[in-house]
Formats: C-alpha cells, structure tokens, sequence
C-alpha cells in the first residue's frame, strides 16, 4: 500500500492523486500554504487524509515561523487558512482542533520545543488514522461474506486515509480472510476517483474489480449482481445523516427499493456531534471546470452553466449500519453513535 502522505524532516510529501492512474507523481510541500493548495486543488483528498494533511500544514507552518514573538499570529493564521481549504469534511476540522489543543497545551516551552511537539502530534495524528483503519476493518469483514458482489463509490482505501482505507479496508480485510469478493467500483463523476483511484488500488492489491458508470448502479442491483452497497463518508451528523461524495445518496435509495444493505464505513471523527443532521452540513461547491472538461478534453460549451456540488446527504434511514472503529452501530443512530464514542 502506497503512503498518501509522509513527513519527511522538513517538508511533507504527497502522491498526486490527480495524475493516476497514468503517473505516479510526488509533490514535496515545504509550507503551510502550499499544503493548503493541495487539499484544495485535490493532490490529496479523502476525509481522514485531508485531517492528516493539514495536522502537517500546521507543523509546518510552525515550522517556518523565526521568531517567538510572531508565532501567536501565524499559527492563528495557518489554522484559518487550512480550515478554508475543504468545508465538508470533519476530519479535517478534527486534526485542526487537536492541533491547537498541542499548540495551547506546550506555549510556554521554547519556540524550538513548540515546533518538535507539533511535529510529534501530527505523526501521532497519521499514526493514529492507519490503526483505526485497520480495527474498522477488522469490525467490517464479519458484514461482507464469501461469494459476495460489492458496490463501492468513490475512493476510500489507502490513497484516502494515511494508509489501508476505511471502506475499502474493510473489502481488503475480508479478502485477506480469504473471502472471495468481487468489487463493483463506480466511477464517481465528474472527478472519476472510483474509476482512476479505486481500481488502480485494488488492480495492486489483485482484489477482483469491475468499473461500471454511475448510472449503470440501479440496473445492476435490478439484476441482481450487487449484494450490497459500502461506501466512506466526509461529516456524519449526531442523528446519522451523512455526507460523502455526491451520487452516494442515490446509491442508497437504489439500495433501499432493491432491498440491499447500504453501510457507512468511517472513523468516529468523522462523526460531528454537534450538528443535529445533515441539514446543517456545509456542502462544497467545486470548480464548474470539473464538470465541464475531463483533463483537457472539453465536454460541454464552455459557456454553459454548471452545478458541481462535491457531496450530498443520505438521511439516516436508508443506512443499515455504520461501521466504526469501535465497532458496527445500527440505528437509533443519535443513541448508539453517543454509546459507541464513550465505549472504552
């Protein structure tokens, strides 16, 4: 499995997402700024790896500031400028807050002890994502049984986390058990992470995969060729409502009239329990680019007007079970997702 991000001395470096399947390009970061383009720009993207990045922007960040007496102001600034990068995803604003939680708790040790200690936090934050990972995959295999055909959307393994996936963990948990599964990927318009990233990453790991358009999803499951439907997520409301990339909501209405089990696979950070549900979710409105070119190939005049919202919302009661790292919660999400973040 290829690390989406790693820390390296004094700069953080990144596979750029957007050139695979056809390159394998790394971008170095060497300041907060330009670790803030590249969540916006996409070179890395997922929720848990967006949380991951700006933990290191902020490191870094800090990392550049010279003198003491102007660390207060920058370091407010690289928190307000990494948290304007992506509006959806929670982790992101997770890793930002544990960040400043470091910062706070170490502000009065030396500048050269403040810069180490944020450092250590952000390695602990990425650390921490590959081993949640791997216990959501452990809970996550038991749902998925031998012979089973699965539809995934979007990409959620190890390019969208710091490594080893949150939905597609779970299929690679499985498949590790020796389950034999046979992967649906979806290509996920307009940004196709389902047909460059998903694919790409099971095609390495040999897991058995089938790329279909987005529209062919209903038809399939009509004939009887999907056994369920598994998919990550951006911001998970108290009451379950989650966001995750757009067209999801769709996938699970079709699941529902075809009776299909529709999972969420995703860390408790991802879960906001501030927000009562997914109406109050900050949806991101992307570039009209996105929608209309593929790379340089235009699609559509370049006049016509455009919607690109990058998520949507799939209300709690089409979800059959969201599956954490502490283990597979079922409704009544608002009661059993609170249970679950207390259980030790």
């Amino acid at each position: 499995m290829l690390p989406s991000i790693e820390w390296d001395k004094d700069k953080v470096i990144m596979i750029d997402q957007r050139k695979l399947p056809k390159e394998e390009v790394y971008v170095e970061c060497k300041d907060s700024n330009q670790v803030a383009e590249a969540i916006e720009k996409m070179i890395i993207r997922g929720a848990p790896a967006i949380g991951v990045a700006a933990a290191y922007g902020v490191a870094l960040g800090l990392l550049n500031v010279k003198k003491e007496e102007n660390l207060d102001e920058e370091f407010n600034r690289i928190i307000l400028r990494l948290g304007k990068t992506r509006p959806t995803a929670h982790n992101l604003f997770w890793a930002l807050e544990r960040m400043k939680e470091t910062f706070d708790k170490n502000r009065r040790l030396s500048l050269s002890w403040i810069k180490q200690k944020m450092i250590q936090e952000a390695q602990d934050i990425e650390r921490r994502d590959i081993k949640t990972n791997k216990k959501i995959g452990s809970w996550g295999k038991s749902l998925l049984k031998d012979g089973q055909s699965i539809l995934t959307y979007c990409n959620t393994g190890a390019l969208a986390t710091a490594g080893y996936g949150t939905a597609l963990g779970v299929i690679r948990a499985a498949c590790h058990e020796g389950k034999g599964i046979h992967v649906f990927a979806a290509e996920t318009r307009p940004f196709l992470q389902g047909a460059r990233l998903t694919c790409w990453e099971l095609g390495r790991e040999k897991i058995l995969v089938t790329l279909i358009t987005d529209n062919m999803a209903g038809h399939l499951m009509q004939e009887g060729e999907i056994s369920l439907v598994i998919t990550g997520a951006d911001r998970i409301a108290r009451n379950g409502d989650t966001a995750n990339k757009i067209g999801t909501y769709t996938l699970a209405v079709l699941a529902k009239e075809h009776g299909l089990p529709f999972y969420i696979v995703a860390p408790l950070n991802t879960v906001d329990f501030n927000l009562t549900g997914g109406g109050e979710i900050k949806i991101e409105e992307r570039n009209p680019q996105e929608v209309r070119e593929i790379g340089d190939q235009c699609l559509a005049l370049p006049s016509v007007n455009v919607k690109n919202p990058a998520f949507d919302i799939t209300p709690s009661r089409f979800i059959s079970a969201i599956i954490t790292e502490k283990g597979i919660v079922r409704p009544p999400y608002g009661k059993n997702l609170e249970e679950m973040r207390e259980k030790k």
